[in-house]
Formats: C-alpha cells, sequence, structure tokens
C-alpha cells in the first residue's frame, strides 16, 4: 500500500514539490552560508518525493541529547531559514493540501503536504526515519 501511495503521490504534485525542495537546497548551496540549510533541503526534498513510510522527528528526540541543529544555534537557523525560504514552501504545501482536500481521494495527500508545511516552517533539527 505504501508503494502505491508514494507512486501516486510522486506523479499527482510530490514530484513538483520535491523539485521546488532541492531548488531552494541549490540556491543555499551557493550562497556557502547557506550550506546547513541546504543540506536539510535535500533530505527533505527526498522525503517530500516518497514521504509515506516515513516521517520527520526530531533529533533531540530521536537521540536523547542535543547537538548543533537542536540547541539555540538550530532555532536561529529556524528563524533565519523561515523568514528567507520556509514560509513560501509552506504556502506552497498548504495550497496543495487544500487543492487536494477538494477531492474525497486525495485527503490523505492533503495532510501529508499538512505535515510536510509544519516542517517547511522549521527543518534544522529533524531527521528522516523509517516507521516500518
Amino acid at each position: 500500500m505504501r508503494s502505491i501511495g508514494n507512486f501516486l503521490w510522486f506523479i499527482l504534485g510530490g514530484a513538483v514539490m520535491g523539485l521546488s525542495w532541492w531548488l531552494l537546497g541549490a540556491l543555499a548551496y551557493l550562497t556557502i552560508v547557506g550550506i546547513p540549510w541546504g543540506k536539510a533541503c535535500f533530505v527533505i526534498g527526498e522525503f517530500t518525493f516518497f514521504p509515506f513510510g516515513n516521517e520527520a522527528v526530531s533529533r533531540r528526540e530521536l537521540f536523547h541529547q542535543d547537538d548543533i541543529g537542536t540547541g539555540t544555534l538550530g532555532l536561529i537557523g529556524n528563524i533565519i531559514w523561515f523568514i528567507f525560504a520556509g514560509m513560501w514552501l509552506a504556502i506552497g504545501h498548504i495550497l496543495a493540501a487544500i487543492a487536494c482536500f477538494v477531492t474525497i481521494i486525495g485527503i490523505p495527500f492533503g495532510i501529508q503536504h499538512l505535515k510536510l508545511a509544519g516542517i517547511a516552517i522549521a527543518p534544522i533539527g529533524k531527521t528522516i526515519v523509517s516507521n516500518n
């Protein structure tokens, strides 16, 4: 079922949003100082291509310790991210969720877009894990 969901997700809009994440990641890498954000964009972009069967979790909750992305620097990084890129990705995911919610069959996809909108607001300090 997960494979079918990921396939339908990819062809019905997941590819567009995943490429959006990767585009912002490439732009972040070009700035040199944006490399940490770029790395997060590529990881979450890959998750955006095939989200079913995976989830984003805080590294603090996963490893039970702080690192550079889960502490104060991560908070500052997420604020900077939100101002320059996160807000726009979140709006894109919210608009895609609304379009999915219009159809009955698209409701699971709309829910996934809302989860990704939350990740778009603050991606630093998150990691992607399989929820098997």
